[in-house]
């Protein structure tokens, strides 16, 4: 390396250090101490008895009954929390934060500039909804989630995929009609955005998934098979091949994680899950032997809580919505299959194009005492979710452990006005319950009365 451009590196080292945006990080010396708090055990499903619990810089470093303070040399805010729920920030596992909150027609259309503007207040609401990390399964979001990280824009810790890689024809293939074929060497808008990449052969997977990659993606998603939003594809169809998907399985096992796809059928499934996919996302429509396969091999499955149940952004006698009515026929089952077979779960939302159902984000976790005990919903959004962020391995983009309250986690914290094991329908109103919302250490939001 030239001294010219050593000394460049170490100017820009000094900038960055004397920014505005280095003072909006946590302080190394700063503390929090939560008085009198009940700490929830999510991985035992109970509360402990009155607590006090320290976080110093972004980690917790102590819980004890002792009411003891840091020193006198750090910054200490205190927070009595009067016998108030101390549990661990909530985690999504399947988002898409870039196309949450806009229609599909205008995520399309609109200047990639707006649409990170929108994405940036969607991020923001979601932390404030008690959401302080998400695995992100597709868009560009880069660029926001680097917003976030250094204080420019408030939002919850991402787990970026980046594009999702689809086959022409297939889940991501959003080309109008008239794009098809496409010229050598041409992209179409949502290729040139970063929201999806598109390859036929496994030579350009490879490619695809080492581009998503270079950009910071901490695991790959794939389009495995057909989905609801698409304009070309059923929800039989089956898409990529063994080979296509081997290569994506192959060039992220290189960067040390994993690869994630999308599919609903056995056939997509068990497709997958010979290529060596760690994770499938959605599966509604699986049968009980495919199931089976799962749990031996160890296959986390993310699993959203899919009903007709809240406002469809596809207009009714749509093709679109017949597909959605078809794959909302099987979550049911699917669950009673994760259930039966003991299937690692991870917990989800999937949420797209429509700001009022994004807003719904808690209420959907909290519905899941349907197939669940409250305890199993906190412990699925908080330790299980945690666990499944844990297999990007050395692409994890944060350093320490996620969804519990023990001492050395990271102090992603929420202080809940009650108890969620008794009243689970806590999480649905979290502008009410959530007193304190805290993340890597940092307090986003305090109610509580001095």
């Amino acid at each position: 390396m030239s001294q010219h451009l050593t000394r460049s590196l170490v100017l820009c080292s000094s900038i960055l250090a004397a920014s505005p945006l280095a003072g909006q990080q946590p302080v190394s010396g700063a503390a929090t101490l939560f008085q009198n708090v009940r700490v929830l055990d999510v991985k035992g499903g109970k509360l402990s008895g009155p607590t006090n619990v320290l976080v110093k810089g972004s980690r917790i470093e102590r819980i004890s009954t002792d009411p003891g303070t840091p020193d006198a040399t750090s910054r200490i805010t205190v927070i009595a929390g009067g016998g108030r729920t101390l549990m661990p920030g909530l985690i999504d596992a399947h988002t898409h934060i870039m196309l949450a909150t806009m229609s599909q027609a205008a995520l399309l259309t609109a200047d990639v500039g707006f649409i990170n503007l929108v994405a940036g207040k969607a991020a923001t609401d979601m932390l404030l909804r008690g959401f302080t990390s998400i695995r992100d399964l597709g868009g560009p979001v880069f660029g926001l989630k680097r917003s976030i990280d250094l204080g420019v824009v408030v939002g919850p810790r991402i787990w970026p995929a980046g594009a999702m890689i689809s086959q022409s024809g297939g889940h991501g293939d959003f080309r109008m009609p008239t794009e098809i074929p496409a010229a050598p060497g041409a992209f179409s808008y949502s290729e040139r955005t970063g929201f999806v990449a598109i390859a036929d052969d496994a030579d350009t997977v490879r490619k695809r998934v080492r581009e998503q990659l270079a950009l910071g993606a901490s695991q790959v998603k794939l389009m495995a098979g057909g989905g609801v939003a698409s304009s070309y594809d059923s929800l039989d169809v089956t898409q990529f091949t063994v080979p296509e998907l081997r290569a994506a399985v192959e060039a992220a096992e290189n960067w040390g994680t994993y690869v994630t796809v999308h599919a609903y059928t056995p056939r997509a499934v068990k497709q997958a899950i010979e290529a060596g996919v760690k994770c499938i996302d959605h599966g509604q429509l699986l049968d009980d032997a495919t199931a089976r396969l799962m749990s031996e091999k160890g296959i986390w499955w993310s699993l959203q809580p899919f009903l007709d149940d809240r406002p469809s952004p596809f207009p009714e006698g749509s093709p679109n919505r017949a597909k959605q009515l078809e794959m909302f026929s099987g979550t049911n089952t699917a669950y009673a299959l994760a259930k039966k077979y003991r299937i690692k779960t991870a917990w989800g939302t999937d949420m797209l194009f429509d700001a009022a159902t994004v807003a719904m984000q808690g209420a959907l976790l909290a519905n899941m005492v349907r197939w669940y005990s409250p305890a199993e919903v906190v412990k699925m959004a908080t330790a299980d979710n945690a666990e499944l962020l844990a297999l990007s391995g050395p692409r994890t983009p944060y350093a320490g452990r996620l969804g519990v309250v023990d001492e050395g986690a990271l102090a992603d914290l929420l202080l809940v006005d009650g108890n969620p094991l008794e009243n689970i329908r806590l999480l649905a109103d979290p502008e009410k319950s959530f007193v304190v919302i805290m993340k890597d250490g940092r307090i986003f939001k305090n109610t509580v009365t001095p």
